[in-house]
């Protein structure tokens, strides 16, 4: 059951900044939500505004509407000249900060504009969605739970094939010298390291990713799903895309700040707004909180 307290309100920041585990924080920010409304189906009026979409998608934290099960990334009209591109994703814990490493990454490597950004949070790695095609975090009425269903969390993003060994290299940064992710404390499958290329391990590119792996002293094997954590083991576990596809993270997961770092700022997290608006970022269906 989940209790509204109203003294809990004005201790909702408190609790977060001490949390060791943003599930904490999302699930009281689920309670925060009218509990009339908590997992409603949306009214059809159409927000006409960024400011008028926050307060609809207020509303509907939770909604039920139809899910899209794998997503695809879709890159703007202005990236859609790049060769090849191809849909990837890599995951080192927490997805807060990795998303955004890998925001950074598309700005300095393929000199991406905001609206031409692609690196969204979500999941992979698993084998099964609900009925409806949702991946979800966990949640009070444990709605296509990620961590029951074997998926990891990930950063997807639509990239060129010829920048693929590029972005690796980026990602093995993430483990420092040490070659252990970021967030130690939060342990489990859902944390555990990997990545997800067009075809995994026969990947044209994947010489290339094994090499910025094994500069940084990680090894890469081939995931089969469902896999363990790799926390202290330097193992990267390697997935075929195609079968084990991406899924997107609820809005509230994008462009959010991290635990790890001071707040990445308001024009960093206003990021999510203007992607949810264009379409870049797709309402899940899966619980949800503004």
């Amino acid at each position: 059951d989940v209790l509204l307290l109203p003294s809990y309100y004005a201790s909702f920041s408190y609790y977060c900044i001490l949390s060791t585990m943003k599930s904490v924080c999302f699930l009281l920010s689920l309670c925060l939500a009218s509990p009339a409304s908590a997992y409603t189906t949306p009214k059809p009026n159409k927000p006409t505004t960024i400011s008028h979409r926050r307060a609809f998608l207020s509303k509907i934290a939770g909604a039920t509407i139809a899910a899209t099960s794998a997503v695809t990334l879709n890159p703007s009209s202005a990236s859609a000249a790049d060769d090849n591109l191809q849909n990837v994703y890599w995951g080192a814990g927490c997805y807060w900060h990795v998303q955004h490493e890998f925001i950074l990454a598309e700005r300095s490597i393929l000199g991406r504009k905001d609206n031409e950004l692609t690196s969204l949070t979500g999941y992979a790695g698993g084998f099964k969605t609900d009925s409806e095609g949702r991946v979800c975090y966990h949640n009070f009425k444990s709605i296509a739970d990620y961590g029951k269903f074997g998926h990891g969390e990930v950063v997807g993003m639509t990239i060129p094939e010829s920048k693929v060994e590029d972005f690796a290299v980026e990602y093995f940064k993430l483990f420092g010298d040490k070659g252990e992710r970021a967030d130690p404390m939060d342990k489990g499958g859902e944390y555990r390291s990997l990545l997800g290329l067009p075809g995994g391990s026969k990947h044209p590119a994947f010489a290339q990713v094994e090499a910025a792996g094994k500069a940084r002293g990680m090894t890469l094997v081939d995931g089969k799903g469902n896999d363990p954590d790799t926390l202290g083991k330097r193992l990267v576990y390697v997935y075929d895309s195609n079968k084990f596809p991406f899924y997107q993270a609820e809005f509230y997961h994008q462009y959010h700040n991290d635990f790890l770092t001071p707040a990445y700022g308001k024009e960093y997290n206003n990021l999510a707004e203007a992607a949810l608006d264009d379409g870049r970022i797709k309402i899940t269906g899966c619980p949800d909180r503004v």
